[in-house]
């Protein structure tokens, strides 16, 4: 029984490169010739000259507040903001919403999202029962989950969400091999299993997404018998990272492209880095080009113990989108960064907003050379692009926390 669900999972880091780099000037033309969104954000691109991730960095972000105000605005021409390249009929079974509303197309390929490779990865194998207690209704991540088990050979049992005791009963007379949901659900099913007297000696691998996964609920878990691994994945480009054996981050799925930003930009961080993760899907239906997720993220050194070479995430740390209102004015990342590029010396920056509501201060902590002169250049530029004033604190260099904050909200609400 392979480890890995497939060989592209354990080729040479150059060799994947190389296919990811071949793969995405087709990608970036395929777009362009049939996403309406794409021929016009991409107008005047030559997608052959697309690549190498340098290159690729130098196309603009499409972030999720963006493609959902597009939707908004064409929702009567193009209900997917023309960023799907396929429309409604046989091409696309089945349309999903998430919170917004965007609506998100679902193509008629087998695993459409790519999951089979984090259900594998989980334990699951061909034969298996796979109690799926994610939701049917709206959100797409019960169809994620089930065309990802039905690929991988597998039945699935469409638990959905609620009706506790219902779940219990199913799992006891189905004895399925393990669990596919959120991993808060799953604890409150083996509670109630408890409190009930039930025994689900069967259940014994679980795969959980949609919410946090600390080690303590992991650890909870194992303690009943219970292997759970977690996957990054969003309604948008399906599969992003997933979990393994070796416990040490998540692994970038073999369809996407990957890249970590500095928040509020496009501009790629050094490995190791805290910042956005920005990703490049080559899902031909819905072929998203540097789309931001609003998530962050950072790259781990080295390849997986399981022998999977492809890059390694720490997984989700927090929210890319620090947008902060300051006396009555929005203050987003993407001017802090704005700041940071007119002065080279500048190696890294937070904004930190601190007093008491009504009473904002701003202050810019800069990692660089203390210098009266340089001080009040930033203090200027900071007026002259946030419209608001700040004072300029000089710190060594290397000493702002690795955590991917521009922006650092520390005012008291009390």
């Amino acid at each position: 029984m392979s480890a890995h669900l497939d060989a592209l999972e354990t080729r040479s880091p150059s060799e994947r490169e190389a296919a990811l780099m071949a793969a995405l000037p087709a990608q970036i033309a395929h777009a362009q010739k049939h996403s309406p969104a794409f021929a016009k954000s991409l107008a005047g691109v030559d997608a052959s000259h697309i690549t190498s991730r340098s290159a690729l960095s130098q196309l603009p972000v499409i972030r999720k507040y963006e493609l959902l105000a597009q939707q908004q605005a064409t929702r009567q021409t193009h209900v997917f903001g023309g960023f799907a390249a396929i429309a409604f009929g046989k091409a696309m079974p089945r349309v999903f919403a998430s919170p917004g509303t965007i609506y998100e197309p679902e193509g008629a390929r087998a695993d459409y999202w790519r999951m089979a490779r984090a259900i594998h990865a989980a334990g699951f194998r061909a034969g298996e029962l796979i109690h799926n207690c994610f939701s049917y209704h709206f959100t797409p991540a019960g169809s994620m989950m089930e065309t990802g088990a039905h690929a991988l050979g597998c039945t699935v049992f469409p638990g959905g969400i609620g009706q506790t005791e219902q779940q219990v009963q199913a799992m006891r007379e189905l004895q399925p091999a393990g669990y596919i949901g959120t991993p808060s659900f799953l604890k409150i099913i083996l509670e109630k299993a408890a409190e009930l007297g039930v025994a689900l000696p069967s259940v014994r691998k679980a795969l959980v997404s949609g919410e946090a996964f600390p080690p303590s609920l992991r650890d909870w878990l194992a303690e009943r018998g219970v292997a759970g691994y977690q996957c990054y994945a969003t309604a948008d480009l399906g599969l992003i990272a997933y979990e393994t054996a070796a416990r040490e981050g998540l692994v970038l799925d073999e369809g996407v492209i990957v890249e970590i930003v500095r928040p509020g930009t496009g501009d790629p961080v050094p490995e190791g880095e805290v910042g956005e993760l920005v990703v490049t899907t080559l899902n031909p239906d819905y072929p998203l080009i540097r789309f931001g997720t609003g998530d962050l993220s950072a790259v781990l050194p080295g390849h997986c113990p399981t022998g999977r070479t492809n890059t390694r995430i720490k997984g989700w740390m927090g929210r890319a989108d620090q947008t902060t209102k300051v006396r009555g004015m929005f203050v987003h990342p993407g001017q802090v960064a704005e700041v940071v590029k007119r002065f080279p010396e500048i190696k890294r920056a937070r904004l930190v907003v601190t007093g008491e509501m009504a009473n904002d201060q701003m202050g810019l902590k800069v990692e660089a050379t203390p210098s009266d002169a340089l001080a009040q250049k930033i203090s200027e530029a900071v007026r002259d692009i946030t419209k608001l004033r700040a004072q300029v604190d000089f710190v060594s260099v290397g000493s702002l926390p690795n955590d991917g904050k521009v922006i650092e909200d520390a005012r008291s609400y009390q």
